[in-house]
């Protein structure tokens, strides 16, 4: 690409208010999507249920994909991306097994913390107050919503912090490396390789039978065409656009939506501490779209 990336990212450029509104919308994907994984988590799946889920993603979109565009540099970097994705998705869905809902909601939103010191280490960009004051908040609001005043620390918990950090890694490569390459040819093959990784250690770790169930067949569907088909392809354009820090705090709005569906579909409450956290959240994603000069 003959385009800088900080060119595209600069908060004046006109098409950063367009990719927000589109990460919002991912964020709406992968909350409402987190209920399938949680069902899914039931039935004693993860590898196969996360394979499932990339591939159907992947074989949707193949037939838009022009390999003769590949450069050597994307097949490296759509491996790097697979790699983080098979890492992150196994580990929050293992994490599923060993601890509640609430906690796996909570500290995989942790990559809103993880993101800025990823960018600081291996690209040296310093996060700025506003930046580092507005994950605090995210944070603080996650755990308002997902678990209000009560943490009980659960087996799985360790699982779900080790998946932040690699949900934390893809938002920044992708952030600073996709920019380079054509969206839906970057999200197949990232999908492919993830789906080949989970399917590989799911043949060994797990029953392939219980995937064909009605009801992991129908979670499989919405996660692999909705979150992954649609939200990570769409995450890839929009990430053109604006910066792995703002990306990762607008992803925090998946909380919020996830809240948001239970409380129709489970007919689940929100509590006052509960409905402060999504203010608390709200009020982060929008502070992510002040960019001091300092």
């Amino acid at each position: 690409s003959d385009v800088c990336s900080s060119d595209l990212q600069d908060p004046a450029h006109p098409g950063r208010w367009k990719a927000n509104l589109i990460l919002v919308l991912v964020a709406s994907f992968w909350g409402t999507a987190f209920l399938a994984q949680t069902y899914a988590g039931k039935t004693g799946l993860a590898f196969h249920y996360n394979g499932a889920s990339f591939l159907l993603a992947g074989l949707v979109l193949l037939p838009l994909v022009r390999v003769r565009n590949f450069s050597k540099d994307q097949y490296l970097w759509m491996g790097v991306a697979g790699v983080l994705l098979f890492a992150g998705s196994a580990f929050q869905q293992l994490g599923l097994y060993y601890t509640k809902v609430a906690n796996a909601s909570f500290l995989t939103s942790l990559y809103v913390i993880f993101t800025p010191f990823l960018l600081w280490l291996f690209f040296r960009e310093k996060p700025t107050l506003t930046h580092s004051f507005a994950a605090f908040l995210a944070v603080l609001g996650a755990f308002l919503l997902s678990v209000g005043a009560k943490f009980e620390w659960q087996l799985g918990d360790l699982l779900e912090i080790a998946g932040a950090l690699f949900w934390g890694m893809h938002v920044v490569i992708v952030g600073k490396v996709a920019l380079r390459f054509e969206s839906i040819s970057f999200a197949v093959g990232q999908f492919l390789i993830c789906a080949f990784l989970n399917f590989s250690l799911g043949f060994f770790l797990e029953d392939f039978s219980k995937l064909f169930t009605v009801g992991v067949l129908g979670a499989t569907a919405y996660r692999g065409l909705l979150s992954i088909g649609i939200g990570y392809t769409a995450q890839i354009w929009a990430q053109r656009f604006t910066s792995p820090n703002d990306a990762a705090l607008i992803f925090s709005l998946e909380a919020v939506f996830a809240s948001i569906v239970a409380a129709f579909i489970l007919k689940e409450s929100l509590a006052p501490p509960q409905l402060a956290g999504c203010a608390l959240i709200l009020l982060a994603a929008s502070l992510s779209q002040l960019r001091p000069k300092s």
